[in-house]
């Protein structure tokens, strides 16, 4: 009877070894990572033919232009900008082979900053929702390398989200404006401190005629004292 249940005890721990080991095994396989996409179109304002980028031929346009979009996740916000402030648009399609999977509405140019319009239909029949997102800065350079005619942008910040078309304003690329503008400041200071010196020195000159007045007074008590 204890050699039966020896055995029983010993097939049953051989059994729930194997399961867990096929269940260990099994984890990884379904969590495979998703293939990269292979390529990109772009079609928009100013392209009279779609812009066909393939990662075997242009990675890093590809990659540049997949940048632009990868972060999009969360319903982002009902509304965007009015039309009449969108400017140009260019809409990208994401392959996967030569299967359209998503695709999005980029705005390089829109008032107060790129942005970006994902559609609620998407060529994959996937459920999501019509939202609008903040774009990266380098949005309107990047469509610009990978072909679209757009204007060049020499001071824009590659990489962020979000925020207007140019990161410094004009103005503060004038070094003259600048030197104007700190002698002003400098003036300004020195004008200051000599204000407050002033202030300070007849301060204490009418400390010390205050107390030289009561001390000449023959019946102040101080007076009196160094008699």
């Amino acid at each position: 009877m204890v050699r039966q249940m020896r055995r029983l005890a010993t097939v049953l721990a051989g059994t729930l070894a194997t399961a867990l080991l096929s269940l260990g095994t099994a984890g990884p396989a379904s969590a495979a990572p998703k293939p990269a996409p292979s390529g990109v179109d772009i079609t928009g304002v100013g392209l009279t033919a779609p812009l066909r980028l393939r990662a075997d031929t242009q990675p890093a346009q590809v990659g540049a232009i997949i940048d632009q979009v990868n972060f999009l996740t969360g319903t982002g916000m009902p509304k965007g900008p009015k039309p009449a402030d969108l400017g140009p648009k260019y809409t990208v399609v994401v392959l996967a082979g030569e299967t359209p999977k998503q695709t999005y509405d980029l705005y390089p140019k829109a008032a107060g900053g790129p942005r970006i319009f994902r559609p609620a239909k998407q060529p994959d029949a996937r459920k999501t929702s019509a939202a609008w997102f903040l774009g990266r800065l380098s949005m309107s350079e990047t469509l610009r390398a990978a072909g679209a005619p757009l204007e060049r942008q020499f001071d824009t910040v590659s990489g962020g989200v979000g925020g207007g078309e140019r990161v410094l304003p004009e103005d503060t690329l004038d070094p003259a404006k600048d030197l104007d503008e700190a002698l002003g400041d400098l003036q300004h200071l020195l004008l200051l401190n000599v204000g407050v010196m002033l202030t300070i020195t007849v301060g204490l000159a009418g400390i010390a005629l205050l107390i030289r007045r009561r001390t000449a007074d023959p019946s102040h008590p101080l007076t009196r004292r160094t008699r």
